[in-house]
């Protein structure tokens, strides 16, 4: 598998049927490893290690509804009050990043109205905070790490 612009991580492999698949700790099972999966359980591990956000915070692959159509959203992590804080919008390394991507995450969090967004294909990663007012979104150079609710240092 391509290597990815995030730290180094270890993680558990099965092979079966010619299929190679890769846990997932968040879902708690294996998932059959594909490009955007790679992406996906990165960006898990980046979350969880070098930004220091709970795993029980984070929610993997769920459906929502937006605009009546059913979406699947790729990573969600929670506040400890249950608001979203940030969506993660994983692609394939071999897609580009491009406004389309942006789109896509923008109307999903017309319904889920998280507080940051990140966008990614492993290799570039994309960083905003939403500005609900201006109705648009600030680009940052990362995400903020975890700090529990309260916790004003």
């Amino acid at each position: 598998m391509q290597e990815l612009n995030f730290p180094k991580f270890i993680f558990r492999f099965k092979s079966n049927e010619n299929k190679v698949s890769i846990f997932d700790g968040i879902r708690k099972k294996f998932i059959v490893l594909q490009p955007e999966e790679w992406v996906r359980q990165h960006c898990v591990h980046y979350l969880i290690h070098q930004k220091k956000y709970p795993k029980s915070l984070i929610n993997v692959e769920k459906e929502l509804k937006v605009n009546g159509l059913s979406k699947r959203y790729d990573i969600v992590v929670f506040d400890t009050d249950g608001s979203i804080h940030l969506i993660v919008e994983c692609k394939s390394f071999n897609i580009k990043i491009d406004q389309t991507t942006f789109d896509q995450i923008a109307r999903y969090n017309l319904t889920l109205n998280a507080s940051y967004l990140m966008v990614t294909n492993g290799l570039n990663h994309y960083y905003c905070v939403m500005d609900f007012k201006q109705e648009r979104y600030q680009f940052l150079e990362d995400i903020p790490d975890y700090k529990p609710s309260g916790d004003d240092n």
